[in-house]
């Protein structure tokens, strides 16, 4: 598959919807350049489980904000293995649960949420020399130097079928809830759902993780060599 190129020091910036293909290939790739991974996404869901946990009226940006400012989260960027934990607690599966893939998207529109996890996010990255960040806002908002960004999308239908199958879930009502997302990340006000202008779009309907880890690498040998 090549030669794989390990600049001293590179971010790569991967965003786009849920059953891209995001996860996956960012880890792959970061264990290509022998580097790190952090998913932001699995961040906001951390905070949304301590949401979740101190039982108060998810309408309420005031205490969301709190619970979210006052939360410790510990943040683990082995590609091989990472890791999650908020107030001490594990919450690598529950992050993964219904209840909070139901309520992520409404803690991730508090501005104040943003703006504290950006913070957080940023001193990550500058701490280490590789990096592959993933998320909805990371190209625009979060590392808009990186070295390399990467919009991945595809079908409707391709992102059901991948997510339905981690899940192992029904695919119409895995679309349904893809959709309901969508609408919710790209509409809210701060830091939506969108392609950055430099980055380069990626569709990944009917390729392998492989063929799409190798495109990437592609694209940031042309970027760190030009």
């Amino acid at each position: 598959m090549g030669e794989v190129v390990r600049p001293e020091r590179c971010v790569v910036a991967v965003d786009g919807p849920s059953g891209s293909g995001k996860s996956t290939v960012s880890r792959r790739l970061a264990m290509d350049l022998d580097g790190v991974y952090l998913d932001t996404g699995a961040m906001y869901r951390a905070v949304t489980w301590a949401v979740l946990e101190a039982g108060g009226d998810l309408s309420d940006p005031d205490f969301i904000a709190k619970v979210a400012l006052e939360a410790e989260l510990t943040v683990g960027t082995d590609p091989r293995a990472p890791h999650f934990r908020a107030n001490g607690v594990d919450v690598d599966a529950a992050i993964r649960g219904p209840e909070v893939t139901g309520a992520v998207s409404a803690v991730a529109a508090v501005p104040a949420v943003r703006r504290h996890l950006v913070g957080q996010q940023q001193a990550i990255i500058a701490r280490h020399p590789r990096i592959v960040v993933e998320g909805r806002d990371i190209a625009s908002v979060v590392a808009p130097d990186a070295e390399l960004k990467v919009y991945l999308t595809a079908s409707p239908e391709a992102r059901a079928q991948r997510r339905s199958k981690e899940d192992a879930a029904d695919v119409t009502a895995t679309q349904a809830d893809l959709e309901r997302r969508d609408k919710l990340d790209s509409s809210r006000t701060a830091d939506p759902l969108r392609q950055a202008g430099d980055a380069i779009e990626v569709d990944t309907t009917g390729m392998s993780i492989d063929e799409v880890v190798v495109r990437l690498r592609e694209l940031l040998s042309s970027k760190v060599q030009a």
